[in-house]
Parts: C-alpha cells; sequence; structure tokens
C-alpha cells in the first residue's frame, strides 16, 4: 500500500478570507458592511495571514521528514558544485617592480568571489594572438607571387608556397592549427606599453615567469576514462606542446648584422615549470623568460620580401601594433593532436568560486557515541573540510580523516595489541549537502573525548550562481594598486545542491545500483543525475569503441560507450552536442563510480546529413496549409535527435532515433502517410549532403543519427533535391589541404587588393 502524503490545508490567503466573509451572515447578521474599508474585515485579512503561514509550515514537515527518511537510507543528496573559470590581470606599471599575486587571491563578479588557484607575475605587457590562416588563391595570382618568391630559398629551385594571411585568435571562434593553418603553429606577440623602448621592456621581463593561458576549443573532442591499469598520459600529452622564443644568431665576419636581409628565423626552446594539459580543457602555462634581457628581442629589420615568411613571425600590417613588440611566442602542439584553438593570453590564472573558511569551532566533545555537528555555512565544497579534534595535553591538534562510512571505521579500543586493527579510528563522516559532522561510536571510530575543541576548516561556494558571463568578474579587494582583472570567457561548472524532491525519485534506482557502474540501467540512471547538466538522452554502448573502425556492440570487452545528448544547444538546436564542459561535468561525476578494470569513451552524437522533399496530396475538406505544416512537425519529430515535442506514438522511438536504425525512404513515406487530411503521398526524395539520392536506404552504424539539412513538403510532386539544395546551407566541404605533404614548403604572407 503506498504512503500517501498528507496535506492538512491547501487554502490561500484569498480563499480564507473568503470563506471566513461568507460565513458572517449566518452568525452576525447585523454586520453589513464587508467591504475593505470595515476594520472587522481587516482583522480577518490579519488572520487569514497567520493561518497561511501556519499551515504552510505545516504542510513542509513532510518535506523535513522525507530528507530525514531520505538520509537513514543512505541515499546521499548532491552537494554544490564550484564554478571555475580563468582570469587575465593587467595594468602592472613597467617603472615599479612586478607585482606578484599569490595563490587564494580574492577577485570579484558582482558579490560572488572567486579564488586563483596559483600564484603568477604580473608582467607590464599585454598579449596579441595570431595565426598564419591558409587562403587559396586564383592561379594568376598564385603565379605572381611564385614569381615574387622564387629566390627566397636559395636550396629550391621551385619552392611550393603556403599563402596565408594573418589572423588574430581573439575568442570570437576557434582556428583548426592543423588544419587552417600553413605552419601549424600560434603566434603570441608580447606587447609593451605604447611609446615605451621595447628594450626597457626586455630588462623588465627578464628572469620573470610567464602564465600564458590557452583555451582550446575542445567541444567536439571525445573523452575517456581509461581502468586502473591503464595509467594516466595527461603530463605526456602536455609535453608534446613545444614553446620557442626568437634566438638571436650573431653575424659571422663578412655577413650582415642580425636583423638585415640575410636573418635566420630561430628559435630557442622554452621549457614550462608547470603546465596544464591544454590540449584538453583550458589551463595555464608557466613558462620561465631568459634571465639576458638580449634573448628577448624581434627581428625589426627585415627586408619586405623576408617578413613574414618561412619561419618568421606573421607580417602584420599594423605599424604601431608591431613596433611594441618585445617578442614572441611561438606554440606549435602536434599535427596529430588536431588541436583547436579558441582564446590565448598572457598573466592569466585559473580560478575557483569558493570562500575558505578556517578554524570554526564547532563545539566540544563529549564523549558520548556517535556525536553530530553542524557547520555554519551552507554550499560546502566536497572533500574540501578538513576537521580538527584539539585535546588537552595533546599537542599539536591531531586531524582526524574523512570516510565515506563510519562502518568501515577501526574500534576505539583493542583489548589485544597482537590483533590490532589497520583500519584507522580517527575518523568522520562530513555531509556537505547537510553540513554535518558526525562521528563514531567507539565499537566503529574513535568518539571525541569530553572536554576537546572540535575545530573545522572548509570551503563553501555559491553553486550556479558561479556561473557568470565573460567580463563579469573585475574586481578584487587584495589587487595591487593599478592592477585591473577581466574574465575573457564565461565560468563553468556550478551547481546547486541537490533537493529532496529530487533525491526521492532515485531512492529507487540508489538502492539498486548503490552509486556503481554496473548494468546499462546503472550507467544511464547515474549519467542522468550528473550535477549542473542538462541530459535529453543517454545511451549506453556495451563493449563498444567507436574508434575501433566498423566495430559492433560486444567486440571490445571492458568498454562502455556513452552517446550524450544534451537538451539545449543555441549553436544548432536542432542537433544538439555537448560542449567541452558538458562532457567534464559528466567525466567528473562519473569516474569515481566505475568499476576499476571499465573503460568509458563519452562522446556526442554524429550527425549524417539528409535532403528531404515529400509530395502530398491533400483530401477535401482539409487546409493545404495546415496538413502540410503536420508533415513536416511529423517527419522532423521522426527524426529529431530528442524528443521534446510529448509525441508518444512512435513505438520505439520515444527518446528519439534510435542508434543503428537506417534511414528508409519508404518508412517515411508510411509516415507521412499516417497524418490526417494525407490523402495520398507523391513520391518521396531523400538524399545525402551532396545531394546524391539514397534509393535504398541510409545506414546509421554506431553514434550516427540524421540531421536534415532541409525539408520541403509541398502539394503536388516533390520538389527536386537540386533545387531544395539551392535554398539551404552550403554544403560545408572543409579547407584545403594544399600544403600539408612532403613537398618543400614556404609560407608567404598575402597583400589584399583593397585597403
Amino acid at each position: 500500500m503506498p504512503l500517501q502524503v498528507p496535506s492538512i490545508d491547501d487554502r490561500r490567503h484569498a480563499d480564507l478570507v473568503r470563506d471566513t466573509l461568507a460565513r458572517v451572515p449566518v452568525h452576525t447578521p447585523e454586520w453589513t458592511n464587508l467591504s475593505e474599508s470595515d476594520p472587522g474585515v481587516t482583522l480577518v485579512e490579519l488572520f487569514a495571514f497567520l493561518t497561511e503561514s501556519l499551515l504552510y509550515r505545516a504542510n513542509r514537515v513532510p518535506e523535513v521528514s522525507k530528507a530525514k527518511f531520505l538520509r537513514l537510507l543512505g541515499v546521499p543528496l548532491a552537494a554544490a558544485t564550484p564554478a571555475q573559470g580563468m582570469a587575465v590581470f593587467s595594468g602592472a606599471r613597467l617603472d615599479s617592480a612586478v607585482p606578484v599575486l599569490p595563490a587564494g587571491t580574492e577577485v570579484r563578479a558582482g558579490a560572488v568571489p572567486f579564488r586563483t588557484r596559483s600564484a603568477i607575475d604580473v608582467l607590464p605587457v599585454e598579449s596579441r594572438a595570431f595565426v598564419k590562416h591558409r587562403v587559396q588563391l586564383d592561379p594568376q595570382d598564385e603565379a605572381y607571387y611564385q614569381l615574387l618568391y622564387e629566390a627566397v630559398d636559395p636550396l629550391a629551385s621551385a619552392p611550393k608556397l603556403a599563402t596565408y594571411e594573418t589572423r588574430e585568435l581573439d575568442g570570437t571562434r576557434s582556428v583548426a592549427l592543423s588544419e587552417e593553418t600553413v605552419d601549424g603553429a600560434l603566434w603570441v606577440a608580447l606587447l609593451g606599453p605604447a611609446k615605451r623602448d621595447p628594450a626597457e621592456v626586455a630588462r623588465a621581463l627578464a628572469g620573470k615567469s610567464l602564465s600564458l593561458g590557452l583555451v582550446p576549443d575542445v567541444d567536439l573532442a571525445p573523452r575517456e576514462v581509461g581502468s586502473v591499469g591503464q595509467g594516466a598520459v595527461d603530463g605526456e600529452v602536455s609535453e608534446l606542446v613545444r614553446y620557442a622564443l626568437p634566438r638571436r644568431v650573431d653575424a659571422k665576419p663578412g655577413q650582415a648584422p642580425q636583423g638585415a636581409q640575410t636573418a635566420q628565423a630561430t628559435y630557442a626552446p622554452l621549457l614550462p615549470t608547470r603546465a596544464d594539459n591544454v590540449l584538453r580543457g583550458p589551463g595555464i602555462v608557466e613558462l620561465p623568460l631568459p634571465a639576458d634581457e638580449q634573448d628577448l628581442f624581434n627581428w625589426t629589420q627585415l627586408d619586405p620580401l623576408e617578413a613574414g615568411v618561412g619561419d618568421f613571425p606573421p607580417a602584420l600590417e599594423d605599424v604601431a601594433l608591431a613596433s611594441r613588440i618585445v617578442t614572441w611566442v611561438r606554440v606549435a602542439p602536434p599535427r596529430s593532436a588536431g588541436a583547436r584553438m579558441r582564446w590565448v593570453g598572457v598573466n592569466a590564472a585559473m580560478l575557483d568560486q569558493r570562500v575558505a573558511i578556517s578554524n570554526e569551532v564547532l563545539g566540544e566533545g563529549d564523549g558520548q557515541p556517535d556525536q553530530l555537528l553542524r557547520l555554519s555555512r551552507s554550499g560546502v565544497v566536497t572533500e574540501s573540510a578538513r576537521i580538527q579534534v584539539i585535546e588537552s595535553g595533546v599537542t599539536p591538534p591531531r586531524t582526524w580523516g574523512l570516510v565515506d562510512d563510519l562502518m568501515a571505521a577501526g574500534p576505539e579500543v583493542v583489548l589485544d595489541p597482537t590483533q590490532a586493527s589497520r583500519r584507522p579510528n580517527e575518523v568522520c563522516l562530513v555531509d556537505a549537502e547537510a553540513g554535518t559532522v558526525r562521528f563514531g561510536d567507539g565499537l566503529r571510530g574513535r568518539r571525541p573525548p569530553q572536554g576537546s575543541r572540535i575545530v573545522a576548516h572548509y570551503d563553501v561556494c555559491e553553486g550556479r550562481a558561479g556561473n557568470v558571463p565573460a567580463g563579469a568578474i573585475s574586481s578584487g579587494p587584495a589587487l595591487p594598486p593599478g592592477v585591473r582583472v577581466r574574465n575573457p570567457l564565461p565560468t563553468w561548472g556550478g551547481a546547486d545542491a541537490e533537493d529532496a524532491g529530487t533525491g526521492e525519485k532515485r531512492v529507487a534506482s540508489f538502492i539498486r545500483h548503490r552509486d556503481r557502474l554496473v548494468t546499462t540501467d546503472d550507467f544511464r540512471d547515474i549519467t542522468q543525475r550528473t550535477p549542473g547538466v542538462d541530459l535529453a538522452r543517454v545511451e549506453v554502448l556495451s563493449a563498444y569503441h567507436p574508434d575501433l573502425g566498423d566495430s559492433q556492440p560486444g567486440d571490445a570487452p571492458g568498454v562502455v560507450t556513452l552517446m550524450l545528448v544534451p537538451r539545449h544547444d543555441p549553436r544548432q538546436p536542432d542537433a544538439p552536442l555537448p560542449d567541452g564542459a558538458f562532457i567534464d561535468a559528466v567525466c567528473r561525476h562519473l569516474e569515481p563510480r566505475r568499476l576499476v578494470t571499465t573503460e568509458l569513451v563519452l562522446r556526442g552524437p554524429q550527425y549524417v546529413p539528409m535532403w528531404l522533399s515529400v509530395g502530398i496530396t491533400v483530401a477535401g475538406g482539409h487546409s493545404v496549409p495546415e496538413v502540410r505544416d503536420a508533415v513536416k512537425a511529423r517527419l522532423r519529430a521522426m527524426l529529431a535527435p530528442t524528443r521534446a515535442d510529448g509525441l508518444t506514438d512512435l513505438p520505439g522511438r520515444e527518446s528519439g532515433w534510435p542508434l543503428g536504425t537506417a534511414v528508409n525512404p519508404k518508412e517515411l513515406w508510411a509516415e507521412a502517410a499516417r497524418v490526417p487530411g494525407v490523402l495520398r503521398i507523391n513520391g518521396v526524395n531523400l538524399a545525402d549532403a551532396d545531394g546524391i539520392a539514397i534509393l535504398d536506404e541510409q545506414p546509421l552504424r554506431g553514434l550516427k543519427l540524421p540531421r536534415l539539412l532541409g525539408l520541403s513538403v509541398e502539394a503536388g510532386d516533390p520538389v527536386s533535391i537540386s533545387t531544395l539544395r539551392g535554398q539551404g546551407p552550403g554544403d560545408g566541404t572543409g579547407f584545403d589541404q594544399t600544403g600539408n605533404g612532403l613537398e618543400h614548403v614556404v609560407p608567404v604572407p598575402t597583400v589584399p587588393r583593397e585597403c
């Protein structure tokens, strides 16, 4: 028999006033003035307000009991998750000492505080990032440039020119370095203040540490959580990115000095002292600059036919900007990594949205079992708590460990020293969502002695409120005078704590899987409740790896692939794809819950573009526009990757187009014929992205789902695909790959025809 949650009374303020005044003629017929100006009506409204408050509190009692029952069942509610981001500092003066910001420096977005993860030197420079973006010239211009640069390399009789134009990486769009550039490199110009000698700036930079922030575009990159035996490879991947500075080459006797026409484009490598994996996500790379200011220079007197040619930095048309360049930093990831960069800047630091609470006295121990103390702040960050028990005569204070279950703790007293338990007993259980600290009962976990003081150190966060837009972080109470701060991209990852209502819905599934990824349902249920993300669809493919060619589920034991489809994607609403932060949040949620022998692969769907044209005959008595729009809606809903329109009459497709199901024109024919008002289907034309007709069916294997590039439904014969393509988006053929082979390629800048 199900337990019904009682509701004492569901009447609101207006209902209570109306019911009370309706009884007036029965009990006090002499009271005839029931307008709002009457003092008696005012008293009725006052008591109705008090009654409504009492009823609200009385009806909230089951919610409190519900939260208590969840804790008794051992169902943990997800704690708040802090947001993270990247900040850039500027404004350091050239004529003063370089400011050093320690780790934990507080900056703010309005009233929301953030703290830096590491210390940085705020150097008196700015930065601009450029790439040599490949451009394809017409044959006439290409022949002209070939003739112009025919003697640029005396060792090659006919070098192949890779023409490019200099583009700035300003964060508005990403650039694929291995595909869209001629050299696969990213060029960061270090700029001194205007009207200051670059040599003076070089003296201030010598021996300092440059904090370089890089933000790759990893929205479409897969995420894999390997088994424990595979080991970590993040450090090895980060070492593949090469950083270099221009190197001065002294002229030999009889040669022109450095900077003239015979200059050589040589570079000295920079070895990072600390580097995040900037190929997988936003990170900071600390580069120690040379101690000798002579090693910080830039080529300033190049011949016009040498500027930007070959390995020289990109040619800049802005003379004022070029005069401020102190030196260049070349960032070269491996071409095989397929790196896409969105933003690069100096004086950058990673941020966490959290506030540290230190030395909070929770109370005194009383020696009783199962002591429970409460933290004063909510929004506790998981695993940030540190509990100290200060006992009289014991120095220094002992820090007790944190456990997930006190039943695994050792006993307080061991009678037989030879059988001493290896399990620690000075442990406690911290519930980050509830903000409580629980100690053992003596048999399982030590009890804090009577008279001991219990002190807590922990971090708190604002949850979802920490997800602020770009530019919102603009102040800091501890910043040196003149130093400014901003965030070049929005912060991400913040999520509020889970409420009791959401926790109640997953009691049955939690008791079944105990928060461990074992069965297919476990993967689906636990992934669906990832905090901070809005998942519309999760598909679990057991024993399947999408990188193993034409494999099928069951061909890769030990591997589980999850296809994730977000509920919203502003970039392409009809074909949503998870971005990097979305997949990272799921990774962090699943990693501690998987088995040690399970390798997880997290990816979004692979959309197969198609064109569809349908011709119909509308039955008498029906409106042609209404029937036509209904057929369009039906076909779009049938081929959609997710189901958000409440369409329930598609058996087997309640969550969207099923994986591994081919798109058959006959099936689309039958589906369009089911729409009320359709008398006859005159034809169905289905084609791929290039307009080639699909006569039989379009197979979809692995993670592939259909995506309609264009849909036409007309009364009469169907519109031809060629006509439909002329009204739809481009074919997206990509970028020309000329110059990536083994030929001798020389990058050369191009001059625009019009200024």
